[in-house]
């Protein structure tokens, strides 16, 4: 082949590569279409994930709706994988992938769809134009900017649709993420008295306590109009609060997705009250996405490297996802004396501290 038959297949292919990306939005928006018309679920039946044409799936959830236009938009996610799609006598039928599975709602009324939709709120959705002023000016999010001058957190706060759908969203990703814990890790032996720091609704806490029934006491750590709404859970007390001014002492402290989102003196603050708050012996147990020290293409990287531009974004414009030696050396600046990091999950990794 010769060189310039060679550059002009290369420039081909970049130009379809960056029209590719131009393009991307409508991946996730088209995801969140698919949550919110409840498509997932419309296919499934309780596991019969029979193949259905477009108007066979909104004959039972919208049969007023254009089928066409669904077809359309469940085509374009076959070609990611959410869907499989079958043609056979002219007819396109789609059934759910595993990952479209994860769309599907359990006997808890949870999936992944929840994660979907509380990604893609209207408030969240205007950030994402500004994303180059995390570069212009890093003292304020994006976000921040994109919505007068209100954080997420304080959106949370003042808005109870958009507290309950976080909640429901990281409830929705933390049970799978916690059965993988409790069947892989061993570390909550020996502990009588757990806190769970950022503990939302107190899933993660409620289901330690099921597989750990020697742990007596569990604290659910939160802001106070979080812990506001948290359900009774047998053996848990929930306590809200600020963790930069103190954090409940306990055996060991767990946290899941919390020191992400700050930057790295914030974490170092975070770090420092944990420790205060357990004995000699006591354990940090946090799980967090733990960033590889190399840069790939693979579903892993690439998940992590886009939660960290949405932390960067949403939440804290220096707030970011670290690799495992950052972490460790935040450890040793709090005073921990042992580290480890357990890759139990494709997405978060479990950091395990000791005093």
């Amino acid at each position: 082949m010769h060189w310039s038959t060679m550059d002009n297949t290369h420039s081909k292919d970049a130009r379809l590569a960056i029209m590719e990306l131009a393009n991307m939005i409508s991946v996730p928006m088209s995801l969140n279409a698919v949550v919110r018309l409840n498509v997932a679920d419309s296919i499934w039946q309780n596991g019969s994930n029979t193949p259905l044409t477009a108007s066979e799936i909104l004959s039972r959830i919208l049969p007023s709706a254009d089928p066409e236009n669904l077809q359309r938009i469940l085509r374009m996610l076959s070609s990611y994988g959410v869907f499989h799609e079958h043609i056979a006598s002219g007819e396109r039928r789609y059934s759910l992938t595993d990952i479209g599975k994860t769309l599907v709602t359990d006997e808890n009324g949870l999936s992944y769809g929840s994660y979907v939709l509380q990604h893609h709120q209207e408030e969240l959705m205007k950030a994402w134009t500004m994303v180059h002023e995390a570069v212009v000016d890093s003292s304020t999010e994006p976000f921040v900017k994109a919505n007068g001058g209100e954080t997420a957190y304080g959106m949370y706060g003042r808005k109870p649709e958009m507290n309950e759908l976080m909640q429901k969203a990281m409830s929705g990703i933390s049970v799978p993420f916690m059965k993988a814990v409790l069947e892989g890790y061993d570390g909550f032996e020996g502990v009588e008295r757990l806190v769970d720091v950022g503990g939302s609704a107190g899933d993660c806490l409620r289901m330690i306590l099921e597989k750990h029934s020697h742990i007596k006491q569990g604290v659910n750590f939160d802001l106070p109009e979080v812990v506001a709404k948290a359900p009774k859970i047998d053996g848990v007390t929930h306590v809200g609060g600020d963790m930069f001014s103190f954090i409940p002492k306990g055996d060991a402290i767990f946290m899941k997705w919390v020191l992400t989102t700050w930057t790295d003196e914030e974490v170092k603050q975070i770090l420092i009250n944990c420790f205060e708050a357990i004995p000699v012996g006591g354990k940090l147990i946090a799980c967090e996405p733990v960033l590889p020290h190399d840069t790939d293409d693979t579903h892993r990287t690439r998940a992590l490297l886009e939660g960290d531009i949405f932390v960067m974004t949403i939440y804290r414009a220096k707030g970011k996802h670290r690799t495992e030696e950052e972490y460790h050396e935040l450890g040793k600046l709090a005073g921990f004396t042992s580290f480890r990091a357990i890759y139990i999950d494709y997405f978060y990794t479990l950091l395990e501290y000791k005093k």
